[in-house]
């Protein structure tokens, strides 16, 4: 210990040496911790939404569980931007810019001032994917800690989420509901802070993050601020500091192994179809040349669809925690994974699930699937030669196969317009344009729509391209 090279220690006498020795002097630290690794909690933090409003209050513990392993703790902020809140503005376009903004944060601040590792404080869709690109980029060891989903509610007697309003939005649109039904399910919705209680970006990028080994095994999904997250966060404070002794840097982890293990896993529960994008951003920042892309075009014929968490289905994201969680679900992929691949615990992917028990009627075993159809389907042809991306539902096995006049829209306001005063029938194809990157912060976000078109009793029968 005493002799391990620390890149955040400068040679004694040297001017960034005594500026550093004057500002951290100041905080309280002493010559002792002035030694120690120098670990960033990044904490993508806000009071804007309920995602992400109970990070602050990880910090003091996780401090000192980095502390009581032998290092010191820095809290750094960045970015936190809400699916739910920052998509208001600019029809959502600063949503998926933001991920790279957090990544450029924990550069600055991370990088910047030479810190030897890093626990991310993961939450709402953009963080987790933004910590990973960090890692990847900074390639200095680190552990994303899943904050937790929200605790959800009930209204009429019957289990509401937060996913269920964005659906009930669209029934509002399309006159099946009224507002003040919608505004009192609002009110039930969600009880608590977490990311969003369902199989949504958020959940499916925590799995992802301990498919990919940067996540401590079995702390994916947790119930925010249940005792699970709390374990979890004890646990990556202390292990962190190991890892700096160890110099486990995450593009050792990174590896093409791992992203294969991500996808097959995220095939498996038909998790969100940014994970494509945000897997493949991951790859580049690490270094590896994984073609994400690839990877679920090739993968998807061969991966069953093991549980139906909503909105793919009826599990709650509760059940699917009670019964193995991601863990449980990389034991029942056994057989499709590389079980050599390495986690931040120390420990192989194969040791990881050795012990694990899995609720077989919650997360199926291979040989007993929910469904064998591909839960996202990559497309290539004249529209789209470079590719594009189909999700399906558990129950959805119908024809890959679509064929109507197309209706036009060129924003998402108009294309919820269109939905309400009945401008599209059974067998259209709805062409929502206007989304790409030319001439705005980023991608626009097409859930509105989607939900509106739900609303109006056409989600089996119409098709729609972004």
């Amino acid at each position: 210990m005493a002799d391990r090279k620390l890149r955040s220690n400068f040679t004694p006498g040297t001017t960034p040496w005594a500026m550093r020795r004057a500002q951290w002097s100041a905080l309280g630290l002493t010559d002792e911790d002035l030694e120690k690794p120098k670990i960033a909690i990044v904490n993508s933090s806000s009071q804007l939404a309920s995602c992400f409003s109970h990070l602050d209050e990880i910090v003091a513990p996780l401090k000192a569980a980095i502390e009581a392993a032998g290092g010191v703790a820095f809290e750094v902020r960045t970015a936190a931007p809400s699916d739910a809140i920052t998509s208001a503005g600019a029809a959502g376009q600063y949503i998926l810019p933001s991920r790279d903004l957090i990544a450029s944060d924990i550069e600055v601040a991370v990088e910047g001032a030479l810190l030897d590792g890093m626990v991310c404080l993961a939450s709402c869709d953009k963080t987790t994917p933004g910590q990973l690109m960090a890692a990847g980029r900074l390639n200095i060891p680190t552990i994303i800690v899943a904050c937790g989903y929200q605790p959800s509610g009930v209204y009429k007697g019957e289990s509401v989420d937060f996913e269920d309003i964005f659906r009930f939005a669209g029934h509002v649109n399309a006159g099946r509901m009224t507002v003040d039904e919608l505004a009192e399910m609002s009110r039930c919705a969600v009880t608590g802070p977490g990311v969003c209680a369902g199989m949504g970006t958020a959940n499916s990028m925590h799995l992802a993050a301990e498919a990919l080994g940067m996540a401590l095994p079995g702390t994916t999904p947790v119930l925010a601020r249940g005792r699970r997250m709390w374990d979890a966060v004890a646990q990556a404070g202390s292990r962190i500091v190991a890892l700096v002794d160890e110099d486990q840097q995450p593009r050792s982890l990174l590896t093409g192994a791992a992203f294969s293990n991500a996808v097959t896993a995220i095939l498996a529960v038909s998790g969100s179809v940014n994970c494509l994008k945000h897997l493949q951003a991951i790859a580049v920042e690490a270094g590896c040349d994984a073609d994400v892309y690839r990877l679920f075009e090739d993968l998807a014929p061969k991966v069953p669809l093991l549980t139906d968490v909503k909105p793919n289905g009826d599990t709650q994201i509760t059940a699917f925690d009670a019964a193995g969680g991601t863990l449980g679900l990389l034991k029942q992929l056994g057989p499709l994974l590389d079980l050599s691949a390495m986690t931040v615990a120390g420990v192989t992917l194969g040791e990881a699930i050795e012990a694990v028990t899995v609720d077989e009627d919650v997360i199926r075993p291979l040989d007993k699937p929910l469904a064998t159809h591909p839960a996202i389907v990559v497309m290539r042809g004249s529209l789209a030669p470079d590719g594009a991306v189909l999700k399906r539902t558990v129950a959805d096995d119908a024809p890959l196969a679509f064929r109507g006049p197309a209706k036009v829209v060129h924003s998402r306001e108009e294309g919820v317009a269109a939905a309400r005063a009945g401008r599209f029938a059974a067998g259209d194809v709805v062409v929502l344009t206007g989304l790409g990157l030319r001439g705005s912060p980023g991608m626009g976000l097409t859930s509105a729509l989607m939900f509106a078109i739900d609303g109006a009793g056409l989600s089996a029968s119409v098709a729609v391209i972004t």
